[in-house]
């Protein structure tokens, strides 16, 4: 028999992917509140929107086993209507709606008043920075722009998100002070590809004119900067990290490989020599820098001495943070038209030793940091332990403070000033020294 425990007319959205989905789903549920909707973010709720992510095999899978696992609720009885959004739904919508026919709609990246009006609501184009953050209360995501205009072989993101479109630095600096004053301290800039920022509105780069923008906004204390691109990197931005204490030490740059034939094949754009230079320039500009990278292993043609090269590579640059993963043949890229010719035991053993490399790397650099005093913000309580980050740590990839809660009492979103007293390889381990 049917039952309807949940409460009538609620709208539940489940967020799956990267940190632009995060933000997605919170400008959709800001335009439900303002149409009077009853909205949550997963918890329970008889109508149920899910935020797909198309990205990579895993990512995908989840997708598909979360609509599966929705659309199962809705056949029990136990949800009346799923809808599907995000980047899952724009890129496979014909054999979704051929494969899983019993999601109600499917709506694509680009349809968000579509999807309203399948909600029941209105959407409202004066909401600019108008969003229900789903984050803890002291940081958010602040998307500068949207899409993606570079030709890298193995990335389906501009099939899903389209071209590059950045936002007016002025709508930006409407959504920091809207974010300012409720609580937000921290704003991590995410698009694409934050380099790229201004190019179609103003004939430049414009990355450094924004974050002379941000700095002045009340109430912000660090912006962060997330996913930028090596090739045509603007360095004024290094100038601004300089200038400006508001702006972190701290730069997200996913750099794929280092070894030529796999960076040309890869179409990035680049080369070893270049790359190499552009990291020795950051780090003469702004010593302190931490700079986060990722990279891809078992790319299609990549040789044992490719390998060998990139894993040198890594031993000899000691990024602070880095993170490692497989190659995933993804349909429609320009590598999809290649042969994906290294086993899946080569690259996970690759990736695994790229990743032992470097947990001894962040071991050492972390030992360097015993006796030191920094800057942290709480984000938590867990367990016996408050959790913080330093301006070096971004939320859920890098390194986090652990400050015993059985003689201290902290508050989230507050910052504080901590003495490291242990190190593990990606754990540092602290007491108060003040306040601030």
């Amino acid at each position: 028999m049917r039952t309807k425990s949940l409460k009538k007319n609620r709208i539940n959205v489940v967020t799956l992917g990267c940190s632009k989905n995060v933000y997605d789903s919170e400008v959709l549920m800001g335009q439900l509140k303002a149409s009077g909707k009853d909205v949550v973010h997963e918890e329970e709720g008889n109508i149920v929107v899910i935020n797909t992510c198309g990205f990579i095999k895993n990512a995908k899978e989840e997708s598909v086993n979360t609509i599966l696992e929705y659309v199962q609720k809705k056949d029990d009885g136990d949800v009346d209507k799923v809808f599907v959004t995000g980047c899952l739904s724009e890129r496979y919508k014909p054999d979704l709606l051929k494969e899983i026919p019993n999601v109600d709609e499917y709506f694509g990246t680009t349809e968000l008043p579509g999807l309203l009006k399948a909600l029941g609501a209105d959407y409202k184009h004066e909401l600019i920075g108008e969003r229900l953050t789903t984050t803890p209360k002291n940081y958010a995501y602040l998307k500068i722009a949207e899409g993606c205009d570079r030709p890298c072989s193995f990335c389906a993101i501009p099939i899903m998100r389209g071209k590059h479109r950045s936002t007016p630095i002025e709508d930006i600096v409407i959504e920091a002070e809207k974010l300012a004053a409720n609580g937000v301290k921290e704003l991590i800039l995410i698009a694409q590809d934050l380099t790229y920022y201004g190019l179609d509105l103003y004939k430049k780069r414009n990355l450094a004119e924004l974050l002379g923008a941000l700095v002045k906004v009340e109430g912000v204390e660090w912006i962060r900067l997330h996913y930028a691109f090596p090739t045509g990197f603007p360095m004024d931005v290094l100038d601004v990290m300089n200038r400006e204490p508001k702006v972190c030490n701290y730069i997200d740059i996913p750099l794929q490989h280092i070894s030529d034939s796999i960076l040309k094949s890869m179409r990035r754009g680049t080369t070893k020599e270049k790359t190499t230079k552009l990291l020795q320039d950051f780090r003469a500009a702004v010593p302190n820098m931490t700079i986060r990278t990722t990279l891809i292993v078992g790319y299609p043609g990549e040789t044992e001495e490719d390998y060998q090269t990139l894993k040198q590579w890594v031993i000899d640059m000691r990024f602070e943070r880095l993170g490692c993963f497989t190659y995933s043949h993804e349909e429609n890229t320009h590598a999809y038209n290649l042969v994906d010719d290294v086993p899946e035991d080569i690259k996970m053993a690759r990736a695994n030793e790229i990743m032992e490399i470097q947990s001894q790397i962040s071991w050492e650099l972390n030992q360097a940091k015993i006796g030191q005093v920094l800057k942290v913000v709480i984000d938590r309580k867990e367990g016996q332990y408050f959790v913080g980050r330093t301006e070096f740590d971004s939320p859920d990839v890098d390194n986090e403070v652990l400050i015993s809660a059985t003689d201290t009492y902290l508050k989230t979103g507050e910052f504080t000033r901590v003495k490291i007293t242990e190190a593990e390889d990606f754990d540092l381990y602290a007491e108060v020294t003040a306040s601030l």
